[in-house]
């Protein structure tokens, strides 16, 4: 008899994947804005994480917009670190939009247009309604059911009560069926929209407690509400400008957001757009948050876009500003002349600039031993010594690469803890920058070369 082999079949409701960043929980400052050492997944660089907290302060007081702020430092510093710290700080209310240089050259939409658009993302607006809604402490539901089936349909009788009063409400089928969705039983707290007729759980009520042994740890108790059950509250939607645009832009506009096919927008739509807005500002009924956004790589940007970004900073509506660059003095795209960082010197006047200084030999091994912990890894103190010394010969993202394939070669040997011979063999499997270079130098006659004479300087000074 044939034995058939299943394969596992793994849970893939919920995925984790392991990023560049995804140890970073925050910048990593106390109340004073003072950088601690290790904290929140950042380690050194603590002139710049202050800086960065300056200008977070700023942006959370509403102080600053229309603002740029240049990260600048050598590959491998922790620009982009520093910039995804400030987006967890910021926390989900205030929009984050990140974006790479070389993102902008499409075929679909122009350079200005996709600028544009991500402007409009990191600008936020918090819309304020008035809403009449029931809230109280469900004391009773009462669910009536037809004996014959295709008979009248299912009606029932729902008992709400808060502090000062009690009242039984007539359901209808549609009100029993969101009832059923939300899993709402006698001792939960809900509120339900008049308008709209959406229950929402707002949690489960004190005095029921004690009445379960086992309870999940997403249970959350909350009072029993007091005054009337019918109240106005005031609800909150948070949106970027973006978000509006599309879905004004054309009829079905909002499937366009989930499809990420936006296409152009006209200027016409967000004139009107921003004149609306203006509008609910007036009346109090919106307001509008300058978010943050993030261009890395913006050495890759050329003149127009350079052009764009000087101009779309003195609008009124306009973002906080974050660019990065790993560039020392450049030519800037699309023109003949060299510039600082590769951006024209207008544009530079405009930015207030923090640099990051290389990781220092004790720093890299703090890294290494968060990423460690990030990748779930266990290694050797001997080895951790040893990665510590690569990163510092060679980069500090080569020593952490090496981290997952080190533990890999030590599953293959059936090992628990990642020792100096997994490292040493993945060493010499993988080869960093300078050894590739070397390689290239000593064999180059057997590649095809296209480099022109003078190219032979920059291959010495990469080798050294």
């Amino acid at each position: 008899m044939v034995e058939v082999k299943l394969s596992e079949s793994r849970d893939l409701t919920r995925i984790e994947r392991i990023g560049a960043h995804s140890h970073i929980r925050g910048l990593g400052l106390d109340s004073s804005l003072e950088p601690r050492e290790v904290s929140e997944g950042m380690v050194g660089q603590t002139s710049a994480r202050k800086a960065a907290g300056v200008i977070l302060q700023m942006i959370r007081d509403g102080k600053i917009a229309g603002r740029a702020v240049l990260l600048a430092g050598q590959p491998g510093t922790g620009k982009t670190a520093i910039a995804m710290g400030m987006a967890k700080s910021l926390g989900l209310e205030t929009p984050f939009a990140m974006l790479a240089g070389s993102e902008l050259f499409s075929l679909e939409m122009s350079k200005t247009e996709a600028l544009m658009q991500a402007f409009r993302k990191a600008i936020g607006v918090r819309i304020k309604e008035e809403a009449e809604v029931i809230e109280g402490e469900v004391v009773e539901i009462q669910i009536d059911r037809p004996a014959v089936a295709g008979a009248a349909s299912k009606t029932g009788k729902l008992t709400l009560k808060t502090t000062e009063m009690e009242t039984v409400y007539d359901l209808g089928a549609k009100m029993i069926e969101a009832l059923a969705k939300e899993k709402v039983q006698s001792g939960d707290v809900i509120a339900i929209d008049k308008a709209s007729g959406k229950i929402s759980k707002l949690g489960r009520s004190f005095s029921r407690s004690r009445e379960y042994d086992a309870m999940g740890p997403q249970t959350k108790f909350v009072q029993c509400p007091d005054g009337e059950l019918q109240k106005r509250k005031e609800l909150v939607h948070s949106v970027t400008l973006h978000e509006i645009d599309v879905i004004n832009s054309r009829t079905q506009g909002f499937l366009a957001l989930f499809t990420g096919d936006t296409g152009e927008i006209r200027a016409e739509v967000r004139e009107q757009i921003d004149t609306k807005v203006a509008e609910w500002r007036e009346e109090g009924k919106a307001e509008i948050v300058p978010g943050v956004l993030f261009i890395d790589e913006v050495h890759m940007l050329d003149i127009e876009c350079f052009s764009f970004l000087n101009r779309a900073l003195e609008n009124e509506m306009a973002p906080i500003l974050v660019v990065a660059t790993n560039r020392g003095i450049t030519t800037i795209r699309g023109t003949n002349y060299k510039s600082p960082h590769g951006i024209p010197i207008d544009l530079l006047d405009r930015l207030l600039i923090i640099t990051t200084k290389p990781y220092t030999e004790d720093e890299i091994r703090k890294i290494l031993d968060i990423r460690c912990q990030e990748e779930d890894v266990e290694m050797s103190e001997e080895a951790k010594r040893l990665l510590t010394k690569i990163g510092v010969e060679t980069s500090l993202r080569y020593a952490i690469h090496l981290i997952t394939a080190a533990a890999l070669s030590c599953q293959k040997r059936k090992g628990r803890i990642v020792e100096m011979e997994d490292i040493n063999r993945v060493y010499h499997l993988f080869l960093d920058v300078k050894r590739s270079t070397q390689y290239l130098m000593e064999f180059q006659n057997q590649y095809i070369n296209e480099t022109a004479d003078g190219d032979e300087e920059d291959a010495n000074a990469m080798e050294s």
